[in-house]
């Protein structure tokens, strides 16, 4: 199959959130099957300025937008059988950041319009496009409604994958003929309408052949008013097309046995004494002075979607009973000076670090014995499948793909749980998980079960791509 994935982001290029590492490992894992896949992002000025890329110079071409023309200057490099092609324009996209600017719909807008200019110029015809979230949203609209290269993709098929439903592209209606040359009666007939505006998302939903989400228990949430954002009507329309694929992991990455950032290297079989070592490095590294009570661990963007707020509260009972805490993390001042406080007060078994830090991350999710995800909604989550390649037992609220990926100890499920399930979004929620996993942590038997069962489970892409391609494969055979 021919597969173009489109996204405003896309590791190792560029990558503010997991969005890129879902689509350069979902790529990286089609390549490897036999399909011929190519990617195609932005050129940030960030891309230009690391200097990590030999990316080659291949041509240009103006893109129309109403009144409005600007020139795409298109470069390519090829990464692990993958062709990347950037699309380039300072005026654009030679900024400081990616995303954020009050002109972001125009920029995207931009972007779609070149990425389908694209397939002409480097005269490539898929049979999929991929495309993710709403900077991308509206290009199987133009697939479908515009006249221009019709017969080029009349057996082109198009997936939409929401990664965040809670960002829809808006846009003015009229935006529609002064952005993407489209006719004002799409808005008007309610095909991208929503909430009085043009929502590129919203679009995306309604024209894309097949949506996906990035869990099967996220899939079901989006189709309730509670956790969808308010998408629940337009995904209920769709809902015989829409379905969820959990995410994986990158096991190369995420290797206890190899990670170069690890001190000591361990597996399923050897991963008691691993651990060990790990912590104790991380204990050196971080001023903790070792009491040998369960060590907590938590990676995360400090936010209250990610239940930061349940952790400063929960964390100091952590501590006065014996329990240890290594945090990693930045984002909202209110919670970054709470667990400030919260080390104060245990200067010597609480180490929290604001900001990030790669080879601490590795070795937090090496030296923990419990993994902290207690997040208020979680559409599929990435912390959570490494804790429990390291041996970490999660600790997480029983939504979205935390849900699909953990398996809950109850009591005597030793042989296949791999963490602790909380329901309640507050602090007795939180508490009831901490407390059963520190149960769990008494009795090493059945704690050295969850671990090595934890670091069993297979959350490679492999999985997940056999479905996508059985996806892929059923549009074709329409």
């Amino acid at each position: 199959m021919k597969i173009a994935n489109v996204a405003s982001e896309i590791n190792p290029l560029c990558k503010t959130g997991g969005l890129a590492d879902v689509v350069y490992a979902l790529s990286r894992q089609l390549v490897k099957v036999g399909d011929e896949v190519i990617c195609i992002l932005p050129l940030y000025r960030k891309i230009q300025a690391s200097g990590k890329f030999e990316y080659r110079y291949i041509g240009s071409y103006d893109v129309v937008m109403d009144w409005r023309v600007q020139n795409a200057q298109i470069y390519m490099l090829k990464i692990q059988g993958i062709t990347f092609y950037l699309i380039g324009n300072d005026y654009y996209f030679g900024r400081d950041g990616i995303y954020g600017y009050d002109d972001d719909g125009e920029r995207f807008a931009f972007f779609t319009l070149a990425a389908k200019s694209l397939f002409k110029f480097i005269d490539f015809t898929p049979d999929i496009v991929h495309v993710h979230d709403w900077q991308a949203g509206m290009l199987p609209v133009l697939l479908k409604v515009d006249s221009e290269d019709r017969d080029r993709f009349a057996h082109t098929h198009s997936v939409l994958t929401i990664h965040n439903p809670a960002f829809k592209g808006y846009i003015g209606k009229d935006g529609l003929k002064g952005l993407y040359n489209l006719p004002e009666s799409l808005y008007d007939d309610g095909s991208v309408r929503f909430d009085g505006m043009v929502s590129t998302l919203k679009a995306g939903i309604v024209f894309a052949d097949k949506i996906t989400t990035v869990s099967p228990q996220h899939a079901q949430e989006l189709l309730t008013p509670e956790f969808s954002q308010g998408l629940h009507g337009v995904l209920e329309y769709r809902r015989g097309d829409f379905f969820g694929i959990v995410n994986g992991i990158d096991e190369e990455e995420w290797d206890s046995s190899v990670d170069p950032k690890l001190p000591y290297h361990y597996s399923a079989k050897s991963f008691p004494r691993g651990k060990a070592e790990n912590r104790k490095a991380l204990c050196q590294l971080a001023g903790l002075k070792d009491n040998e009570g369960p060590l907590f661990g938590l990676v995360s963007r400090l936010t209250y979607q990610k239940g930061i707020d349940l952790v400063i509260a929960v964390g100091r009972g952590i501590l006065e009973r014996g329990g240890m805490l290594a945090i990693l993390g930045s984002g909202e001042y209110e919670l970054e000076e709470g667990l400030k406080r919260l080390q104060a007060d245990f200067p010597e078994t609480c180490s929290v670090y604001i900001g990030y830090s790669d080879d601490r991350a590795h070795l937090i999710y090496a030296a923990s014995d419990f993994f902290l995800m207690p997040s208020l909604f979680e559409p599929c989550g990435i912390g959570q499948m490494v804790a429990e390649r390291y041996g970490a037992l999660p600790i997480a609220r029983d939504t979205g793909g935390l849900h699909d990926t953990i398996v809950d100890y109850c009591g005597s499920n030793e042989d296949v749980a791999t963490g602790f399930l909380f329901r309640d979004y507050d602090y007795g929620g939180l508490n009831y998980g901490v407390h059963e996993a520190e149960r769990a942590f008494r009795d090493k038997p059945v704690f050295r079960a969850l671990q090595k069962n934890a670091m069993l489970v297979d959350h490679g892409w492999a999985a997940s791509a056999n479905l996508y391609r059985g996806m892929y494969l059923e549009l074709l055979n329409r």
